[in-house]
């Protein structure tokens, strides 16, 4: 029987490149067996006591309170004045007229 030289060359590069998979196939094995696993979540959106649009209405109202607060305590209790007297429009007027005072 004659045996094909090339028939010998052609099986090596083959078994190679099956071993190079093999080994490829194998670290990635490794990998995902080394990452830890994630749990799944439920994709159940969290249910919030409050909606976001209350939470922004209730910010904007405490905040025009700490404004009148501040004015009164300003306007009363620095300026030695009535801190009722922050609230009238004719005070408002007067700082205005100071501001915007023209010579």
């Amino acid at each position: 029987m004659a045996t094909d030289p090339k028939a010998g060359q052609n099986k090596a590069p083959r078994e190679e490149k099956e071993r190079k998979r093999q080994t490829e196939k194998a670290s990635k094995q490794e990998a995902k067996a080394s990452k830890p696993k994630r749990e799944k979540k439920s994709k159940k959106g969290r249910r919030r006591i409050l909606p976001i649009w209350v939470r922004i209405i209730i910010v904007l109202l405490l905040s025009v309170v700490a404004l009148v607060l501040g004015a009164m305590v300003g306007y009363g209790i620095i300026g030695d004045g009535k801190p009722t007297d922050a609230l009238d429009w004719d005070t408002w007027q007067h700082i205005f007229d100071i501001v915007t005072k023209t010579e």
